[in-house]
């Protein structure tokens, strides 16, 4: 793969003064003068992509940008709306063709590395957005991480959990399970005194790593630049998700928009548990049939035989390296207010997302926030993915795997072969594989 592309020299944070001004020789960047700058002296036109989910968090987020433009009237923000399964490929294609690339862009964790190691990411480091770099939780922190500088600022992060129908648990005189083991009697048993289904398990890459790292396994090795997808490990985290559907703990689930069929079936209480984030918490709070937050339970993903582990995910943003120097204080001012402390209290208390900032924790709309709170423990204790330029490469293989296992229903072990045989050829060549 491109690591660094010929262009990105040119581009780093020094020479590209990201700071606002031009730097010559040693001289630090002048951050100060965009502090002390009058608000309505600013005027640019800047482009955000927004990966949220249009029908659920866009509003709110489209609500920020109106506060925003109340304090800067003359920076006119275009905001697009652009599906979260096509962002990445749409980024990585109109920043090849520079053409067509936003100038600001909510990037999914994974995706950081990549970019900035083709060159399409300014790195932010000495610029105003990490002045304040220790609020930041730091495993959040870390995806904008790429050879020692930082491309990115989070936004949200999150993890997956255990969420369930408080009203159905307790109808069947079930506790909340704490393993795959215990899930799977519980659903049972609520689907036997209940008559609705115990658990919808989706095949879908990203929600089969619980059950992978359940048993101790991952992906690859990064230390030692190994492929492991297909380990032994791996193999009896499949055969554990398998069993709850093949069991009929788990409905069967569908071969097409499976993930859209589990919210169905979850806001209109035909089944009691899924394993989802706090990015559908907005999502279930205004199902009419579901009995609001109040009815919301939300827990740990249950352990395997080795922990319980859910993967660390979230959202960062960043900035196009093709972005012209004139609009560099524009773009750095939108991020800060996106971003601040206030505003990541306002997604916490309307969305039930997880702020990245210590400091946004203090405000009382986020420490009287329950989802929140109940979320908070889930993300600190998350499995941390690995941080490199081929890291978003890894979920479309995954997505075909889940699909073949858990709807197809064919051998776990071939299908996890296939797949390291696939990230050797296409993803992680260096790599060794078992």
């Amino acid at each position: 793969m491109r690591r660094i592309t010929k262009g990105l020299a040119a581009l780093s944070s020094v020479a590209l003064a990201f700071t606002l001004v031009a730097c010559s020789g040693d001289k630090e960047p002048a951050a100060s003068d965009n502090k002390a700058a009058d608000p309505a002296s600013l005027s640019a036109e800047l482009t955000w992509w927004d990966t949220s989910d249009a029908k659920n968090e866009g509003p709110v987020f489209q609500d920020l940008i109106k506060q925003f433009n109340a304090k800067y009237p003359n920076i006119k923000i275009n905001y697009q709306s652009v599906p979260f399964a096509d962002a990445q490929n749409k980024f990585k294609t109109a920043a090849a063709a520079k053409t067509g690339a936003p100038d600001i862009l909510r990037a999914e964790v994974a995706w950081v590395p990549e970019f900035a190691s083709l060159g399409y990411l300014y790195s932010l480091d000495g610029s105003e957005l990490l002045a304040d770099e220790s609020d930041y939780n730091a495993t959040a922190l870390a995806s904008n991480k790429f050879d020692g500088k930082t491309y990115g600022v989070p936004q949200v992060t999150d993890s997956l959990a255990l969420l369930y129908n408080k009203e159905l648990v307790e109808k069947a005189g079930v506790s909340v399970p704490k393993t795959w083991a215990e899930l799977k009697t519980a659903a049972q048993t609520i689907k036997k005194s209940t008559g609705v289904d115990g658990l919808y398990v989706n095949p879908a890459g990203y929600f089969t790593l619980p059950f992978l790292y359940g048993e101790g396994g991952d992906l690859v090795d990064t230390a030692n630049k190994k492929i492991v997808v297909n380990s032994e490990q791996n193999v009896a985290g499949l055969n554990v998700a398998k069993d709850l559907i093949d069991s009929g703990a788990s409905v069967k689930p569908s071969a097409t928009d499976s993930y859209g069929t589990m919210m169905t079936l979850f806001k209109e209480k035909k089944v009691a548990f899924i394993i989802n984030g706090p990015w559908e918490v907005a999502n279930v709070k205004a199902a009419p049939a579901f009995g609001g937050l109040e009815n919301l339970g939300v827990a740990p993903v249950p352990a395997g035989s080795a922990r319980a582990g859910a993967p660390i995910g979230g959202h960062n943003y960043v900035v196009y390296s093709g972005v012209p120097q004139e609009k560099a204080a524009a773009a750095v001012e939108f991020i800060k207010f996106m971003n601040s402390a206030e505003s990541q209290a306002t997604l916490a208390d309307k969305l039930g997302l997880l702020p990245t900032r210590k400091s946004a924790y203090d405000i009382d709309a986020v420490k009287n926030n329950p989802t929140v709170s109940a979320f908070k423990p889930v993300s600190e204790s998350a499995v941390n993915r690995p941080w490199i330029p081929e890291g978003g490469q890894f979920f479309g293989p995954l997505d075909t795997l889940a699909t073949e296992v858990l709807v197809q229903n064919k051998d776990a072990k071939a299908s996890l072969d296939a797949v390291a045989q696939k990230y050797k050829a296409e993803v992680v060549p260096s790599y060794a594989t078992n």
